[in-house]
């Protein structure tokens, strides 16, 4: 494990090494199922972090959660090490764990306005009307100076637009109630799945996902998905959020020595599957253009045919495990697999293929000059950290000692749409009537988040928890949750209060930190 610029993935005649100055020309990893990708995923995320690059990975079965752990010597990978001539050392590594709903690790989110309608729309699965309506929804909270930052934001939005849609009709075209009612039973069945716990705030800073350890190692961060996987589309939303979130307040660098992160797309037939022609556009954009953001994108998927060929021509580093050619379409799986490859006429690719037993797989990386090498047949290294499962206790352990925790467990619900469009119609956020001694002093909504930024007492403190309104914040975790809520309120501020939201390739705000 030489500190060379490469990370050693395996050897066949020779080691076969990923540089990591190219290493942000993004890369592949595919095979069968049960055939070594997960393996794979982690001997380069190790590799990464070992030479102080973050990296962020979807666990899909918890797998991944091991790394926090020293390797336990397993025979397997202590005889492969021996056979490709290493010393097993086991290892661990800084790890800190998300979840979307906040179970298994700090918990993620973003408001909707970061989201955006296009990606909205996608984990709506709504159709081009519905969408167009979403998209007048977002304009009309623009121009009306209302913050949409979590679900309760976004509906009471939509039933304005649909009591006022004779007036907003000549305006910004068509909106019928029916098309509003279709929305709103989407919005239901993504709040029926929980959904509902990723919009909201405090949000998510990418800042806290691009750390190094005190060691100078890269924090390898780790989004429990298990759980998140019963929803497809949300768990393919939330990794197309955060890709452009990156691509869009990340500036430009160029190729530099090493990556700033590595971004896993576990399960990535998830992210093109269904999706318009639009949003796939968007995609390939996005992975063709963040390479000079310097960060790196990995896919990990069974079946190469999961990813578009546009997407699949931006991918410089390729690992293929074994394929299983038993139908029609494996078979034609199979042949567009080797013929990625730069051809070696050592090997019959397409037949070798079918015949690699785990823990091996044909391996092209890119040379010095960006070119990719020709395909070796390889025997995969082993990763030194923990392979499988971490226990519960030894993932509570890395939670308590992780520089976020506190940040993000306790949400903050301040005055948002959904509050200054009750007041419009003289009713309190509970829908009791506002006295009017209470109306005078209220203070408007700039008047709240004036208090936020300027780091006082706001008038109207913030609620704490998803249903509850009011309370004291707990007096240990207020300064990192007033810290964060001010970020979102100057997101907020300057993006909603001027005359049009800047909105980047996918739909996110751009530029906006």
């Amino acid at each position: 494990m030489a500190d060379d610029g490469t990370i050693l993935i395996g050897k066949s005649g020779k080691p076969e090494n990923l540089l990591l100055k190219l290493a942000n020309r993004h890369g592949l990893v595919t095979g069968a199922t049960g055939t070594g990708k997960t393996v794979t995923l982690q001997v380069m995320a190790e590799g990464f972090a070992r030479n102080g690059v973050p990296v962020f990975a979807a666990d899909i079965k918890g797998d991944l959660s091991g790394i926090v752990a020293p390797g336990d010597g397993k025979p397997a990978f202590v005889n492969r090490a021996k056979e490709l001539g290493l010393k097993y050392e086991p290892d661990q590594f800084t790890t800190v764990f998300w979840d979307v709903f906040g179970e298994q690790g700090h918990p993620v989110r973003a408001t909707i306005s970061e989201m955006g309608p296009l990606l909205l729309s996608r984990l709506l699965d709504l159709n081009d009307t519905a969408e167009g309506v979403l998209n007048i929804a977002f304009r009309i909270a623009d121009e009306q100076k209302l913050l949409l930052l979590d679900l309760k934001d976004l509906r009471a939005i939509l039933t304005f637009i649909a009591e006022n849609a004779s007036d907003l009709t000549t305006k910004y075209g068509n909106v019928s109630a029916a098309t509003v009612g279709t929305i709103q039973r989407a919005l239901l069945v993504l709040e029926n799945q929980k959904g509902d716990l990723f919009f909201g705030e405090p949000a998510l800073e990418i800042a806290d996902l691009m750390k190094t350890d005190r060691d100078g190692r890269g924090v390898v961060n780790i989004l429990a998905a298990d759980k998140l996987m019963n929803n497809p589309r949300l768990y393919a939303t939330f990794l197309l959020w955060l890709l452009s979130e990156l691509f869009e307040q990340l500036p430009e660098v160029g190729d530099l020595d090493k990556p700033k992160l590595v971004f896993f797309f576990d399960e990535a037939h998830l992210l093109f599957n269904g999706a318009p022609k639009a949003l796939l556009t968007a995609v390939e954009q996005v992975v063709r253009l963040i390479r000079s953001k310097g960060v790196g994108v990995y896919f990990v998927t069974q079946n190469p045919l999961d990813i578009p060929d546009t997407v699949l021509a931006q991918l410089g580093n390729r690992v293929q495990h074994a394929l299983r050619a038993f139908t029609p379409r494996d078979q034609k799986a199979v042949r567009a697999a080797a013929e990625t490859f730069r051809q070696n006429p050592k090997i019959n690719t397409e037949q070798a293929i079918t015949q690699l037993a785990v823990g091996e797989a044909l391996v092209s990386m890119l040379e010095g000059k960006g070119s990719p090498e020709m395909v070796e047949r390889t025997l995969i290294a082993p990763p030194m950290a923990q392979v499988g499962p971490c226990t519960p206790q030894e993932r509570q352990q890395a939670i308590n000692a992780s520089p976020e925790k506190g940040k993000y467990e306790t949400m903050v619900d301040r005055e948002s749409a959904y509050e200054v469009l009750m007041k419009r119609k003289g009713l309190n956020a509970d829908g009791t009537p506002v006295e009017a001694s209470a109306e005078a002093g209220g203070g408007g909504i700039l008047d709240t988040i004036g208090g936020w930024l300027g780091g006082g007492a706001p008038q109207q403190r913030p609620k704490t928890g998803p249903g509850s309104r009011g309370g004291p914040l707990p007096q240990s975790m207020t300064e990192k949750i007033i810290t964060s809520a001010a970020r979102s309120a100057a997101t907020s501020i300057g993006r909603q209060v001027g005359s049009a939201i800047l909105r980047g390739i996918l739909g996110s705000m751009s530029g906006k930190r």
